[in-house]
C-alpha cells in the first residue's frame, strides 16, 4: 500500500520593530497578505530573524478572559487572552500562537513579546506619541484623552511621526533611542520606520495656554511607570522595569507640557 503525504506550504514574513526582526510563519496565504499590509513599512527583506513564531489560525478554546495574562514556567512564557493563546521559549527563540485571522491578536502578542525582550535591556514600550524633529526624538506620554493624538496632528511638516500611541524605547550607551512602531491610535496611521536619540519626555495635559514646567525626578518616575506597557506576572522582570524607569528619568529631561489645540505649541518643543 502506498501512502501519499500532502506537503503543506508554509509562508513567512519578517516584521522588524525597534530593530528586532520577528518571523511569523503561517500556512494561510491570505493571512500572510494581511500581515504584509498591516505592517507595511516594517516588513524586512532580510531572511534572518531573532524570534520565530508559528501561527495556527484556530482560536483557543476555554479561555474566557478579556484581560491579558502573562506567566512564566520552566523558562517558557505563556500569553493568554480570550482571542489568543501564545507560548514563547526565549532560550530557543521560538514560539507559537493560536488565534483567529485578525490583526488585533497578533498585534497584542508582538507588543507583549517586545516588552519581555526589552525589560532586561533597560528599554520599554510606552503609552505615548513620539516624533523626530531636527534629528532628535520627543516623547509625549499621557493617559487616554491627554492629547497624544492631538499633539501628533499638530506636528509640523518637518517632523517625522514615529507613533501616536505606543513608543518603542531602547537603551543605547548613556542615552536612549526611540523607534517608530506600527501600533496606531486614533490617527490609524502607521508610524515611520525610523529612529533617533531621545531628547525629552513630555507629560501631556490640555489647558488654556501653552506652557512647559519642570517635573521632579520622583514624580517623573511615577508617571513614567504609570504609562509603561508591562503585563508579566514575574518579580524579576518587574524589578528590571522599575530600574529602567529610574534610569530613564535620571538621564532624560522630563517636563510637563500643557497645551491648547494649536500648532504653535511645537514652537516650545525642543
Amino acid at each position: 500500500m502506498t501512502t501519499l503525504a500532502t506537503q503543506v506550504e508554509r509562508f513567512s514574513v519578517v516584521i522588524a520593530i525597534g530593530g528586532v526582526p520577528v518571523r511569523i510563519n503561517t500556512t494561510d496565504a491570505s493571512f500572510l497578505e494581511m500581515l504584509q499590509k498591516r505592517y507595511a513599512g516594517f516588513v524586512s527583506d532580510e531572511g534572518s530573524a531573532e524570534l520565530d513564531f508559528d501561527v495556527d489560525l484556530n482560536p483557543p478554546a476555554g479561555i474566557d478572559r478579556e484581560d491579558v495574562r502573562v506567566t512564566q514556567r520552566a523558562g517558557r512564557w505563556l500569553l493568554e487572552r480570550g482571542d489568543f493563546l501564545a507560548e514563547w521559549e526565549p532560550a530557543m527563540r521560538r514560539g507559537s500562537i493560536r488565534q483567529t485571522a485578525n490583526p488585533y491578536s497578533i498585534d497584542a502578542v508582538l507588543r507583549i513579546v517586545h516588552t519581555l525582550v526589552l525589560a532586561k535591556q533597560g528599554g520599554f514600550l510606552l503609552h505615548s506619541a513620539s516624533a523626530i524633529r531636527n534629528g532628535k526624538a520627543f516623547l509625549f506620554a499621557g493617559v487616554s484623552g491627554a492629547g497624544k493624538t492631538t499633539i501628533s496632528r499638530l506636528a509640523p511638516p518637518d517632523a517625522t511621526l514615529l507613533t501616536d500611541e505606543i513608543s518603542y524605547v531602547r537603551k543605547q550607551g548613556d542615552g536612549y533611542m526611540a523607534y517608530g512602531t506600527p501600533f496606531t491610535g486614533e490617527l490609524a496611521k502607521l508610524g515611520e520606520n525610523a529612529s533617533a536619540p531621545v531628547a525629552a519626555l513630555y507629560l501631556l495635559a490640555q489647558g488654556p495656554e501653552n506652557r512647559i514646567e519642570p517635573v521632579a525626578v520622583a514624580d517623573a518616575g511615577r508617571e513614567l511607570l504609570a504609562n509603561m506597557l508591562f503585563f508579566a506576572e514575574d518579580p524579576e522582570l518587574v524589578h528590571w522595569v522599575f530600574q529602567a524607569a529610574c534610569d530613564f528619568v535620571h538621564r532624560v529631561p522630563v517636563r510637563r507640557l500643557t497645551f491648547m489645540p494649536d500648532a504653535r505649541v511645537w514652537e516650545l518643543i525642543g
